[in-house]
């Protein structure tokens, strides 16, 4: 399953650690940048994020003038016309992105309009459009989970046409991503969990897809072993800050996997549900890994089977004879799940979720077969196919 020719691209500076927000002033200032624009949500700001950035900014003489912090959980089209309005208006010349994955694409589609010009965003999606390096580009994540930071994707809604248009281009990849503990101590318990899936998700997809690399492997395998380490250690004690910086960093590193890689089934199935049923991404990713593994399993018993070493150390994984470890990475991210069901009603079934009926699952299915993720994953699925496992899934 080596692919013989690949690719393995991550420009990004991670600035990591206590005080990394204390460096985002130098950042800038080493690239000319001297009137930010904070773009954020209501949550970040609520729960008093903004703060130390703000503060590691003005302590080195340099002025946050502009805040946009209005961005909704699925970011639009007339929200990013908007922000840029301001930019322009505000004669900003850099953007610095906190938050979760909406506040981050947010940022990237602000920065392509900021920098080309004009108002319409969708002249610009698709992949290869853009020719040109962006504006100065920063991003502080406030969840554990997307990944957000590091890869050269960003996702939109076209309210109007009621569509979500995809842009992918390597300017789209910040400058730096400061990944700063202080930034998720207050992320609530079911967030928490649902994030650090998703970048297990992330992680394990990388793996076991197709487009798998050594490179890519080095980061998937690395993001798992912090995750299983950590998650439930952080979800017991939620300000460990140790165990915080272990699970961003963990993102961080998911996110440059698949983005070396590719996703597959689970992606699919995800980007579905969440479109027809408007159930989180990282849910969903936590809700569909099982089944889709056991779909995939066949295929990808090699590859799953080595991961039972970062998923349940070096005691199991020697303990478990060779022909049985695929199976046991499938159990323990199962036993994972269930924990954290016990902890925060993290669901584990569609039933579960409260929010899908039956009756939606053939849409789903149909929706996940047109997903792109869908030809990275190792074993073709047929629209039948598709039912079955969301057939399982449901309960």
């Amino acid at each position: 399953m080596t692919n013989k020719y690949y690719e393995f691209f991550c420009p990004v500076k991670v600035i990591a650690g206590k005080a990394a927000l204390e460096h985002i002033p130098y950042e800038l200032t080493g690239m000319a940048a001297k009137r930010p624009m904070i773009v954020t949500d209501k949550g970040v700001r609520a729960a008093g994020l903004l703060e130390p950035v703000i503060a590691a900014c003005e302590e080195s003489g340099l002025e946050i003038t502009t805040i946009y912090d209005d961005v909704p959980p699925d970011s639009s089209t007339t929200v990013v016309r908007d922000i840029a309005g301001i930019y322009r208006q505000e004669k900003c010349d850099s953007i610095i992105a906190v938050g979760g994955g909406s506040a981050i694409d947010t940022g990237k589609a602000v920065n392509i309009l900021v920098s080309e010009g004009g108002d319409d965003i969708a002249k610009y999606s698709g992949a290869g459009v853009l020719k040109h390096p962006l504006k100065p580009f920063f991003v502080v994540p406030t969840t554990a989970g997307t990944g957000s930071e590091v890869t050269s994707v960003a996702v939109i809604t076209d309210e109007a046409k009621g569509v979500k248009l995809p842009f992918t281009s390597s300017f789209l990849l910040p400058n730096a991503a400061i990944i700063d503990p202080r930034m998720t101590l207050t992320l609530p318990p079911h967030i928490t969990a649902a994030t650090a899936m998703d970048a297990m998700t992330h992680a394990t997809e990388a793996f076991t897809c197709m487009a798998k690399n050594p490179l890519s492997d080095a980061y998937a395998t690395a993001a798992i072993k912090k995750i299983s380490h950590s998650l439930l250690n952080v979800m017991d004690n939620p300000k460990d800050s140790d165990g915080r910086l272990e699970l961003a960093q963990a993102s961080t590193m998911a996110g440059i996997a698949f983005s070396n890689s590719m996703v597959g089934l689970v992606h699919a199935l995800g980007h579905a549900t969440g479109a027809i049923c408007h159930l989180p991404h990282g849910l969903c990713m936590s809700l569909y890994l099982p089944y889709a593994l056991e779909y995939n399993l066949e295929t990808i018993r090699e590859p799953l089977g080595e991961l039972l070493l970062y998923l349940e150390g070096p005691e199991v994984f020697a303990a478990t004879p060779a022909s049985r470890r695929a199976e046991a990475s499938i159990s323990a991210i199962r036993k994972l799940r269930d924990a954290l069901y016990k902890r925060c009603q993290l669901p584990r079934t569609l039933k579960e979720t409260g929010k899908v009926t039956e009756d939606q699952l053939d849409h789903i299915a149909e929706m996940a077969l047109d997903d792109g993720s869908i030809m990275f994953n190792p074993k073709e699925v047929t629209l039948e196919d598709a039912r079955a496992v969301l057939r399982r899934a449901w309960a």
